[in-house]
């Protein structure tokens, strides 16, 4: 007999955690720890809502904008694929 834990949707933590892992896996597989000055990844997980927003200060770099938005991408496609493993 199956467990009925194992095909339960994830918890709203689970979620939180898996979304800020990969947000903060993009923001340092493109930049070295010394080269960020700052940077914030918040997330919540509410009624089924998932918000994700991420900061980067990489100094002089043109491209923060462009990897807080991959962030918050790969961030959204990590609870789909969170998800998806409970079906």
């Amino acid at each position: 007999m199956a467990d009925a834990d194992s095909t339960a949707d994830p918890t709203d933590e689970e979620v939180v955690e898996a979304a800020a892992t990969a947000a903060e896996d993009v923001v340092f597989s493109r930049y070295d720890r010394s080269t960020v000055e700052d940077y914030d990844v918040c997330v919540t997980f509410e009624d089924g809502i998932l918000e994700v927003d991420v900061y980067v200060d990489a100094g002089d770099d043109d491209e923060e904008a462009r990897v807080a938005d991959d962030a918050a991408l790969a961030a959204r496609a990590a609870v789909d694929e969170l998800f998806e493993a409970g079906d």
